[in-house]
C-alpha cells in the first residue's frame, strides 16, 4: 500500500486543525460537580497537547497525540493525578504521589509548593509558529512559573520549557526544576534510546517499560552526550517501528547533565520528566531573576520512527542548527597526515592535495598554538591561544592566504574551555580551572575544565574564540572539549552555592557560543566533543554541524550514523571518508556522502587511483548528491541492526529527486531494496553511480525509467552481496 504523503494531507489537516483549535479555545466543558474546566490546546498539524485549566486553576492533562476530532472525550475532568506541572509537598491524594517536576525550599524553609493559574495567553510570532504561556502563582508566596509552549506548526514540533522566577524575601533553591513532565495513555510503551562510549556512539536499545521508573541521564556536567544523547523514541502500544505506529520523539536542548526519568503508574499511564539533571545542580534562585529551563523537543506521529525523524530534520533545517539550508562544505583536515607534528611548509603543501580532491575546505586541526609551552602533545599548551612562532612564523593569516591562493578556504581548531597545567594561563591562574579543594587534582588528556562561571574566565574564552576569528581568511571552526567534569568546584562561586556552577558553566558557554555566531556569521562551525559528547540542540543552534565520533571505520560509522539519524539531519551529521579500518575506497566514500562529506587521509600517501576514486566522489557529492542528502528526507529502509546490510534513501522536498545508498556488511545473498518516499505517479532515470572500485555489475535497472509506485513495491536490486560491497544510486524524475 502507498502512503499518502504528508504533503497532500498538510492542506486539510490546517483546516480541520484551525477550526478546533478555536473551538478548543473557547471551549468549557463540566467538571467534577458543576465547576467548569476551560480547555487549553496546543497545536502542530497533526498533533496536539490538551490542557485543562479547572476550577481550582490547577493544570491538568487531557490528551497527548493526535489532533481530536471532538471535545468527547474530554467532558470528564481528571484529578490532580494528571496535573501537568506536578510540585512536591503539597499533596496528590492518598493513592498515588508522581515524581515533582518542581521541588524547592522557599527563602522561609517551607519545602512545599503549589501552583495555580493565574493567567494564559497565546500568539502567533509568524505563519508557522505560535507561543502559548501559562502563569502560575503560589497562592501563598510571592513564587512564580511559567509553562511554556512553541509550536511549529509545519514542522509538527512542540517546543516545552519552564520558566521560574520570585520575589521572596531571600534566595529559593531549586532542588528539581524540569523542563516539563507530560503524561501519556496507552496499552503499552516502549522506549528507545541511544547509548554508547566513545568510539560507540548512538547505539540504539529498545526495550519494554514496566511499572516503576526509567531514567536515562548523564552526570557529566558538559559535554554530556558521550554515554547516552539527551534524545529518545517513546512507541505506544506496540514495538517500534520505523513507518507506521503511534511514536513520540523527545529531544532535550541542553549540553550538561540532563535526565529524562519515565514513571510507568500503577493506572498505567507514563509520566515523561525531562530536564536538566538536578544531582550535584541545586540551584539557589535569586530575586526578581527569571531561571529559564532548557527546553524539550516534542514530535508526535502515527507513521512510526520515520515519521518523526523527517519532523526533526525538517524542524532543524529551518529553526535547529545555523543556516541549515546552507551548503556544507567538503573539508579535507589535516590530522590523520600529521597529528601535532607538522610546520608551515608542510602545512602549506597539504593544500595541493586539497585543491586537487576539490576539497571546499581545508582545517587545520590540534597543535597549532603554544610558545612557551608548545602543543606538541596534548600535554600542554592548552589556554595559551597565541600562535606557535616555531611551527608557523607567518600566522595563520599566511597560511589562510596560501589555501585562499589555491581555491580553498581556511579552517582552524579550538578548545577554549580547557587548560592544561602546562600553560602560562594554568600558571597566572590556577583558581580559573575547576577543581575541589584538599583534592588531587584529576587530570583527564592531561587537562582541566576551566571555571566559566567565572566573569572573567568567560571572557577569557570569549577573547580566545573571537581573536582567531577574526584572523584574516579564517571562515571555519572546530571547537572541541575533550572531558568532563569530574571535580565541579569553583573558588569564585561561595560556598553555599558550590552546587550553581554547572548550570552556570553551560548558561556562560551558550553565551560565548551565541556570540560567536552572532560576530562571525560568515564562518562555519563544527561541534566536536571527543568525538559525539556534545550532540544536543543546545549547543547546534550556534554551529552548522557536529562531530559524530572520533571511530571514522566507515563499517562503524553506519550504524553511528543510523543513531543519530532519528533526530539530527544529515547536513548537520560531519561524515569523513578515512582509512580507519582498512575498509574498500569506495565504500568510504559511499558511507560518507550520507552526511555532510569531508575527508581525513594523508593524501600524500593515497595511490594514483585512490586520490582519483576521491576527486572523483567529492564532485559527484558536490554536483549530484549533496542537496538532496543535506535537505530532503530520509527514509530508512533496511536496519543494520537487523539486516546484513544497511539501506537508506533521501528524497527531495518535491520528491523529484532521491539518492538510494545501500551498504553490505556482512556476506548475504543480493535481494531487492524497496525505496520510500517516491511520488508513485512520476517515473525516475536510475543510475548507479560512483562506480569506481565496484566489484559487481551495474544492476539491469541502471539507466532505466521506472515509475515511482514500481521502485517502492518492487524495489530496486543492487549488486552487493559481499561484505563491504556498497552502492549509490541517482534518481531523477521527468
Amino acid at each position: 500500500m502507498t502512503r499518502i504523503p504528508f504533503q497532500l494531507t498538510h492542506a486539510a489537516a490546517r483546516h480541520r486543525l484551525a477550526a478546533l483549535v478555536l473551538l478548543l479555545a473557547s471551549s468549557v466543558v463540566s467538571g467534577r460537580g458543576t465547576e467548569p474546566t476551560r480547555l487549553i490546546t496546543i497545536a502542530t498539524a497533526h498533533a496536539a497537547l490538551v490542557l485543562s485549566n479547572n476550577a481550582a486553576g490547577r493544570i491538568l492533562e487531557l490528551h497527548f497525540g493526535a489532533v481530536p476530532a471532538d471535545l468527547s472525550a474530554f467532558k470528564k475532568a481528571p484529578g490532580r493525578e494528571r496535573e501537568f506541572y506536578p510540585q512536591y509537598g503539597d499533596g496528590f491524594g492518598e493513592n498515588f504521589v508522581p515524581d515533582p517536576a518542581l521541588q524547592v525550599t522557599h527563602s522561609d524553609g517551607n519545602t512545599s509548593t503549589d501552583l495555580l493559574c493565574r493567567g494564559q495567553r497565546t500568539q502567533p510570532l509568524d505563519a508557522d509558529i505560535s507561543l502559548t504561556r501559562l502563569e502560575l502563582k503560589d497562592p501563598a508566596y510571592p513564587f512564580f512559573v511559567t509553562l511554556c509552549f512553541k509550536t511549529y506548526f509545519n514542522e509538527d514540533v512542540i517546543e516545552a520549557w519552564t520558566e521560574i522566577r520570585h520575589e521572596e524575601a531571600g534566595e529559593v533553591v531549586l532542588h528539581r526544576y524540569a523542563s516539563c513532565a507530560p503524561l501519556l495513555t496507552a496499552k503499552a510503551y516502549w522506549l528507545t534510546q541511544f547509548h554508547g562510549d566513545y568510539r560507540h556512539e548512538a547505539t540504539l536499545a529498545e526495550e519494554k517499560l514496566a511499572p516503576g521508573t526509567k531514567v536515562l541521564d548523564s552526570r557529566l556536567g558538559v559535554r554530556a552526550a558521550r554515554y547516552c544523547l539527551p534524545s529518545c523514541l517513546i512507541s505506544l502500544d506496540q514495538p517500534a517501528d520505523e513507518e507506521s505506529g503511534e511514536m513520540l520523539g523527545a529531544s532535550l536542548e541542553w549540553s550538561g547533565s540532563f535526565a529524562l526519568a519515565f514513571e510507568l503508574d500503577p493506572e498505567n499511564r507514563l509520566r515523561a520528566t525531562c530536564g536538566i539533571n538536578p544531582l550535584g545542580e541545586e540551584y539557589h534562585l535569586k530575586p526578581g531573576v527569571v531561571f529559564k529551563t532548557p527546553a524539550v523537543l516534542w514530535s508526535w506521529s502515527d507513521h512510526g520512527k520515520g515519521q518523526v525523524s523527517r519532523n526533526f530534520h525538517r524542524w532543524a533545517l529551518r529553526y535547529g542548527v545555523r543556516d541549515g539550508q546552507k551548503p556544507r562544505p567538503v573539508l579535507c583536515n589535516n590530522w590523520e597526515a600529521t597529528d601535532m607534528d607538522f610546520d608551515e611548509h608542510l602545512i602549506a603543501s597539504l593544500f595541493d592535495g586539497a585543491q586537487e580532491i576539490g576539497a571546499d575546505t581545508f582545517l587545520l586541526d590540534d597543535g597549532w598554538f603554544g610558545n612557551a609551552h608548545p602543543r606538541n602533545h596534548d600535554n600542554a599548551g592548552l589556554g595559551d591561544w597565541q600562535v606557535n612562532t616555531n611551527k608557523l612564523p607567518h600566522g595563520l593569516t599566511y597560511l589562510a592566504g596560501e589555501a585562499r591562493r589555491r581555491g580553498v578556504n581556511f579552517g582552524i581548531w579550538l578548545e577554549p574551555e580547557m587548560v592544561n597545567p602546562a600553560s602560562d594561563l594554568f600558571t597566572q591562574h590556577p583558581d580559573w580551572a575547576m577543581h575541589q579543594p584538599h583534592r588531587r587534582a584529576d587530570l583527564s588528556r592531561n587537562q582541566l575544565d576551566l571555571d566559566l562561571s567565572r566573569p572573567a574566565v568567560r571572557e577569557f574564552a570569549w577573547g580566545a574564540v573571537s581573536n582567531t576569528l577574526a584572523t584574516p581568511g579564517v571562515s571555519y571552526v572546530k571547537w572541541d572539549a575533550n572531558r568532563f567534569v569530574t571535580q565541579p568546584g569553583s573558588t569564585y562561586l561561595p560556598a553555599s552555592a558550590q552546587s550553581d556552577l554547572l548550570v552556570d558553566y553551560n548558561f556562560a558557554l551558550y553565551d560565548v557560543m551565541a556570540r560567536m555566531a552572532e560576530r562571525f556569521p560568515d564562518v562555519m562551525a563544527m561541534a566536536c566533543s571527543g568525538g559525539g559528547g556534545r550532540v544536543d540542540y543546545g549547543a547546534l543552534k550556534f554551529f552548522h554541524s557536529f562531530w559524530p565520533s572520533d571511530n571514522t571505520d566507515p563499517r562503524d560509522r553506519v550504524k553511528i550514523q543510523w543513531g543519530y539519524s532519528h533526530f539530527f539531519p544529515a547536513a548537520s551529521m560531519a561524515a569523513h571518508a578515512t582509512k580507519m579500518g582498512g575498509r574498500p575506497m569506495k565504500f568510504a566514500l559511499d558511507v560518507a556522502m550520507s552526511g555532510a562529506f569531508g575527508v581525513d587521509m594523508d593524501l600524500r600517501k593515497l595511490a594514483s587511483d585512490e586520490r582519483s576514486s576521491l576527486a572523483a566522489g567529492i564532485a559527484l557529492y558536490k554536483n549530484e548528491v549533496r542537496e538532496v542528502v543535506e535537505q530532503g528526507d530520509l527514509y530508512r529502509l533496511e536496519s543494520p541492526y537487523e539486516k546484513p546490510r544497511a539501506a537508506l534513501d533521501f528524497v527531495s522536498p518535491d520528491r523529484a529527486r532521491a539518492v538510494l545508498f545501500v551498504y553490505q556488511l556482512t556476506n548475504a545473498p543480493a535481494t531487492p531494496v524497496k525505496l520510500c518516499g517516491l511520488d508513485p505517479q512520476r517515473k525516475y532515470r536510475v543510475r548507479e553511480v560512483n562506480l569506481a572500485g565496484a566489484t559487481g555489475a551495474s544492476p539491469a535497472a541502471s539507466g532505466k525509467m521506472i515509475d515511482g509506485a514500481t521502485l517502492m513495491c518492487d524495489g530496486l536490486q543492487p549488486s552487493c552481496h559481499a561484505e563491504f560491497d556498497s552502492a549509490v544510486f541517482v534518481l531523477a524524475g521527468e
